[in-house]
């Protein structure tokens, strides 16, 4: 995602920092482009960052890719 582009994100999954690289993964690898928020959370207090609330990993798409993007979570967590 370019830093420049004032284009608004949206929200299609939070959780822990290994299950949102795993979510992050599969959206790209179905050509999404996605990115994570709050990733540094993991680093600086561990136990805040299992918390699936407002202290998880945040997993960003651009807004035209959300319809997408929950169908594609959302098969995922259907599967587990």
């Amino acid at each position: 995602m370019n830093v420049e582009d004032n284009t608004p994100l949206v929200e299609v999954f939070t959780g822990t920092p290994w299950e949102a690289e795993l979510v992050k993964g599969l959206l790209e690898s179905a050509g999404i482009e996605a990115a994570l928020k709050d990733d540094n959370l993991g680093c600086i207090a561990p136990s805040m960052s299992v918390n699936f609330g407002p202290g998880g990993v945040k997993v960003i798409v651009v807004p035209e890719d959300y319809e997408v993007a929950i169908q594609l979570v959302e098969a995922r967590e259907s599967k587990e």
